[in-house]
């Protein structure tokens, strides 16, 4: 057994794992909760998302938008989900200090209820999720951190277990080992993938990815994407055209596009049921959003998306589109389909869904919430084993071996922090300070 190479994976194993376990199992146990969060939502939200308003008069969308502005003073209304039956449709509002509701409209477009939008399940459990609800980016990095140390605690769990032999050892004494060795062997291929499809929501190598993506359309998703076309400026009324232009606010997420600062009070913009109606023409099938354009040469947006977060929204990711119609003429521009998208695009595309947990239905479900099941076993099985170790008074940590690393912790490690830049840098902190103690005590020895 190469003890230069063992050493510094099991100890780098032991530490790790009890640093991170706390964050750990709150990913997993949040993770769950999202899970299943549009099974909770239809049965928390039956009301806002099946249920009816007491006026029985039919109105138009244009009518219901004018009600809402009245009735919610001071926010202005951004996007519109238009839903498959049952749901109800929800119109996105929001004002100037960035608060930011849900309007339910029943089948005859009038208002059912309204909802916070940070306080709906869905939400609050993905900001638990993401940022222990703190929305702190701090937070955030160490949420990043403890996802690629999971990806190095996989692999270095399997090779001890293969250079310990320890499949092949009868003894009792090692049984929770054991498990907890065997259930990270049967782990190891799924929780990677779970891992690297949660990478586009991360703050550090999410958002370089993002950028990469933005920075080569080829790879991504399409020039047309990052930067949408613009409205026909002829077709400003003329007593408006001398006017200012606002700027633009494009602050989306990993490619998604933000409906901040959207408008529905510009002169001349054609009304929001011609666009629905275009929509249907265009061969755009509910369900769909239409975000309203920023400015006066912005256009709608009209998009379908496989992890939108919104219970009845999401599609089929060979379903997901995104086209931009003219808001003075009401005409398509352009339309970008699932099969425009790069390999980066299309990454985002299945494995965001796949993460979440409903890209192929319920079974999605099923397996990632074994998955899940199976890991917290995992942690639990390394924590007994501990336990059993104190009980025989050998609960000391794993003891230093004053070597250099080897060549293949060197590389192991190098390949990781490649792929993973903020794990590299936590290695790299790491490798200083091993660095340090190595010299130290060959200094004392001499």
């Amino acid at each position: 057994m190469n003890r230069d190479t063992f050493n510094p994976f099991r100890r780098l194993h032991f530490y790790a794992a009890w640093f991170i376990t706390p964050l750990l199992l709150t990913l997993t146990l949040s993770g769950i909760g999202f899970l299943f969060y549009p099974e909770v939502e239809n049965m928390m939200y039956e009301h806002e998302f099946f249920g009816q308003s007491d006026a029985g008069d039919m109105q138009s969308m244009g009518a219901a938008i004018e009600e809402i502005k009245e009735t919610y003073n001071g926010y202005s209304v951004s996007k519109i989900s238009m839903m498959e039956e049952p749901y109800n449709n929800r119109v996105t509002i929001s004002n100037d200090q960035g608060e930011s509701q849900y309007v339910f409209l029943d089948e005859n477009n009038q208002i059912v209820s309204t909802l916070d939008s940070k306080s709906t399940y869905s939400n609050f459990m993905r900001t638990f999720h993401s940022s222990l609800l703190t929305e702190h980016t701090f937070v955030r990095y160490l949420v990043e951190l403890t996802a690629c140390w999971a990806i190095f605690l996989i692999v270095s769990g399997t090779y001890m277990t293969f250079k310990k032999k320890l499949l092949q050892n009868r003894s009792s004494k090692l049984r929770f080992q054991k498990i907890h060795a065997v259930l990270g062997l049967v782990l190891a291929i799924p929780l990677i993938i779970i891992v690297v499809t949660g990478i586009p929501w991360s703050v550090f190598t999410g958002s370089k990815i993002a950028q990469f993506a933005a920075d080569h359309p080829d790879w991504g998703k399409t020039e047309l994407r990052y930067n949408p076309p613009q409205s026909d400026v002829d077709e400003i009324p003329w007593a408006t055209r001398s006017m200012d232009q606002p700027a633009s606010d494009h602050k989306g997420h990993a490619g998604h596009h933000s409906d901040q600062g959207a408008s529905d009070k510009i002169e001349g913009q054609k009304p929001i049921e011609e666009i629905i109606t275009a929509a249907g023409e265009n061969n755009i099938p509910r369900p769909f959003s239409i975000i309203f354009p920023a400015d006066e040469t912005g256009v709608f947006t009209v998009s379908k998306g496989s992890n939108t977060g919104v219970t009845g929204l999401d599609v089929d990711p060979y379903e997901e589109t995104t086209a931009y119609f003219d808001q003075y003429s009401g005409e398509m521009i352009a339309q970008i389909d699932f099969e425009d998208y790069g390999i980066i695009g299309k990454w985002f595309t299945w494995g965001i869904p796949l993460h979440e947990g409903h890209l192929f239905g319920v079974a999605n479900k099923i397996l990632n919430l074994l998955v899940c099941i199976a890991f917290l076993s995992a942690i639990t099985m390394g924590f007994m084993s501990w336990m059993k170790r104190m009980k025989s008074g050998e609960a000391k940590g794993p003891k230093r071996i004053n070597k250099p690393w080897s060549i293949g912790v060197v590389v192991t490690l190098a390949v990781l922090g490649i792929l993973m830049p903020l794990f590299g840098l936590s290695v790299l902190v790491i490798f200083i300070v091993e660095t340090v103690i190595y010299f130290r005590k060959k200094r004392k020895e001499a």
